[in-house]
C-alpha cells in the first residue's frame, strides 16, 4: 500500500475535536448536510439508507430473517431446474449430467406476496468415496439452515438407495418436508408418483420443473410450511455468542476446544483432517458461556477434494455462516501458507469478526520466531486490526487471553457510530486532505452514514467516484479514532448528480 503513505499521520488535535464535540452540535451539522441531498437525484435505495441513519442507539439491531426453503435431492433429479422455475428466471446452471451444482447457492424469491430465501444444494465429485454419506452430509448442511425442505425425486427413476439415505437424515431433522415427484409431465406420470409413498414422507406432490406443471400449487403448499420469520436464520437476541474455530487440518483446532472445555470432546489425532463433523459445545470461560463450533480443516483447493473432505469444507462454511466471530488458528511451527490466507479471506468475505490464534507457541524457537514476525508483517498486513493471541492448545498456555480478544472483536463488530460524529470525521478528513482532482474535477463527499453493523458498513453520498486509496484512508481514520479492532469495515459509495432545474 505504498500509495497510502502519502496520506498524513493521525492528528491528535483532530481526534480531540471529534471526541469532545457535543452530540447536539454534531447532529445539527449532519442534519444540514442531509437536507442538502434534496438537491440531488436519489432513488428508493438511497431513501432506505437515509432512513436507516435515524437509528436508535438503545434499540435492538437484530433484523428478523426471511424464512428459508432448501431444495435437496440426489444429482440430476431437476433441483436447479426447479430453482429456475420458482425464481421465474434462469439463475442456476442446468445440465443433463449429475453434479453440475457443487455449492449451496441462495436466492431471494417471492410467491403470493411473501418473500423467502431459496437454497439450491449442490452435487458431489462423481468418483468420490463413500458417496451416499457425502450426499447426506451436503443435504444436512442445507437442512440445518432451513425452515422447510423440498425433497426432489425423479419420478422416472423412482426411489433409490441414495434417496432413502437422505430420507433418514430428513426424519432426524424434524423439519417440514415436501416430497416432490419431479418430471411428472402429464397425468400418466402422476400414477407413477404414487410409488414414492414408500419413502415414508407422506403424499408425493407431482410436478414438472421443466414445463411448470403444478409448480404454482406446489409453492402454495410451501407457503403453508414456512414461518413468517425464519426460526433458524434470524440472529438470536441474547444467549451465548457463537465462535467458529477455523484453520488448516492439524493446526490444533480440536485441541483448542478440548483444552478450553477441560475434557476430551472431539477426536484428536496426528493424522490431518480427523474431524469430520462440526461439534458445537457450550463452554464456560472466566465466568462467561460461549458456543464454540469446531470444524473440519479446509484442505487445499476445494475443487480437487474428494468425498468426505470436500463436504467437511462445506460444513466449515456453514459453521462460519452461523458464527459471529471466527478464531483462525495458525500453526507457528510452519510457514504461513496460502491456505491460511484463504481461510482468513473467507472470514473477511463473510463479514464476521476475526481473532488470530497463533498456536503451538511453546514449540517456537528463536530462529523461527524471527521468520514468523516477518511473515506476519508481510502476509497479514491486511488484517493487522485483528486481535492476536499467542497460545498453546496442548499445554493451555495463555488461553485466558482468548476471551478478552473475542470480547473486543465482538464489541467492535456490534459498534455503531452516531451519524453526527461520522460526518464530523468526514469534514475533518476533507479539510486535512482533500480528494485529488480527477479529470479536472474533485469528487465531494455530500453526506455519510453507517448503514449497518455486524459488520460496520458505511455509505458515502458523493459527487464522483472516490479512489480506492482515499477510501482506505477513510477506513484507516475510522479505526484510529473509533477502534473497530477485530472487525472488517466496509465503505460503500453512492455517486449522485445534482438534480437539473426545470
Amino acid at each position: 500500500m505504498a500509495d497510502d503513505d502519502k496520506y498524513p499521520e493521525l492528528d491528535e488535535q483532530m481526534v480531540d475535536r471529534i471526541q469532545t464535540m457535543p452530540d447536539e452540535d454534531a447532529d445539527q451539522r449532519a442534519r444540514a448536510l442531509r437536507a442538502g441531498l434534496t438537491d440531488y437525484d436519489l432513488d428508493e435505495g438511497d431513501i432506505d439508507v437515509l432512513e436507516g441513519a435515524d437509528w436508535d442507539p438503545d434499540a435492538l439491531t437484530y433484523a428478523p430473517a426471511l424464512p428459508v426453503l432448501a431444495i435437496v435431492g440426489r444429482p440430476n433429479v431437476g433441483k436447479s431446474a426447479m430453482v429456475n422455475r420458482i425464481l421465474g428466471r434462469r439463475e442456476a446452471v442446468v445440465e443433463d449430467k449429475p453434479g453440475v451444482t457443487r455449492d449451496r447457492v441462495s436466492y431471494k424469491a417471492e410467491w403470493g406476496g411473501r418473500r423467502f430465501t431459496l437454497v439450491d444444494t449442490g452435487g458431489w465429485e462423481p468418483d468420490a468415496i463413500g458417496i451416499d454419506r457425502s450426499v447426506a452430509m451436503q443435504a444436512e448442511i442445507a437442512v440445518d439452515l432451513a425452515d422447510a425442505v423440498l425433497f426432489v425425486v425423479d419420478v422416472n427413476v423412482g426411489a433409490t438407495a441414495t434417496d432413502e439415505a437422505v430420507v433418514r437424515m430428513l426424519r432426524a431433522s424434524h423439519k417440514p418436508v415436501i416430497l416432490v415427484a419431479n418430471k411428472s409431465d402429464d397425468a400418466r406420470k402422476d400414477l407413477e408418483a404414487a410409488s414414492l409413498w414408500s419413502l415414508g414422507l407422506g403424499e408425493p406432490f407431482p410436478a414438472s420443473a421443466l414445463h411448470g406443471r403444478n409448480v404454482a400449487d406446489l409453492l402454495d403448499l410451501c407457503m403453508t410450511k414456512l414461518p413468517a420469520v425464519s426460526t433458524v436464520a434470524k440472529q438470536e437476541i441474547g444467549g451465548p455468542r457463537r465462535v467458529a474455530i477455523l484453520g488448516r487440518p492439524n493446526v490444533g483446532k480440536s485441541s483448542l476446544l478440548n483444552k478450553t472445555a477441560g475434557e476430551e470432546r472431539v477426536v484428536v489425532n496426528e493424522l490431518a483432517g480427523t474431524t469430520r463433523d462440526p461439534v458445537d459445545e457450550q463452554v464456560e470461560i472466566a465466568g462467561r458461556v460461549w458456543t464454540f463450533v469446531d470444524t473440519a480443516g479446509i484442505r487445499k483447493r476445494v475443487h480437487l477434494q474428494q468425498g468426505a473432505d470436500f463436504y467437511a469444507s462445506l460444513r466449515t462454511s456453514a459453521a462460519l455462516e452461523k458464527a459471529e466471530v471466527a478464531v483462525v488458528v495458525i500453526d507457528v511451527t510452519e510457514q504461513i501458507s496460502t491456505q491460511d490466507l484463504r481461510i482468513i479471506d473467507l472470514v473477511l468475505e463473510s463479514g464476521r469478526a476475526l481473532v488470530l490464534a497463533f498456536n503451538k507457541w511453546d514449540l517456537l524457537d528463536d530462529d523461527r520466531r524471527r521468520y514468523l514476525e516477518r511473515e506476519i508483517e508481510q502476509d497479514l498486513d491486511h488484517v493487522s486490526w485483528a486481535p492476536r493471541v499467542n497460545i498453546s492448545a496442548r499445554t493451555g498456555r495463555h488461553l485466558e487471553k482468548l476471551v478478552p480478544a473475542l470480547e473486543l472483536a465482538l464489541e467492535s463488530w456490534d459498534t455503531r457510530i452516531p451519524t453526527g460524529k461520522f460526518n464530523a470525521l468526514l469534514a475533518e478528513l476533507v479539510a486535512e486532505h482533500p480528494h485529488p482532482l480527477r479529470s479536472g474535477k474533485q469528487p465531494r463527499i455530500l453526506f455519510g452514514t453507517q448503514a449497518a453493523n455486524r459488520p460496520p458498513t458505511f455509505v458515502l453520498f458523493t459527487t464522483g467516484f472516490l479512489d480506492p486509496q482515499y477510501r482506505r484512508f477513510i477506513t484507516r481514520r475510522l479505526r484510529e479514532i473509533f477502534g473497530f479492532e477485530g472487525t472488517p469495515i466496509t465503505v460503500n459509495m453512492r455517486v449522485r448528480e445534482k438534480r437539473k432545474r426545470p
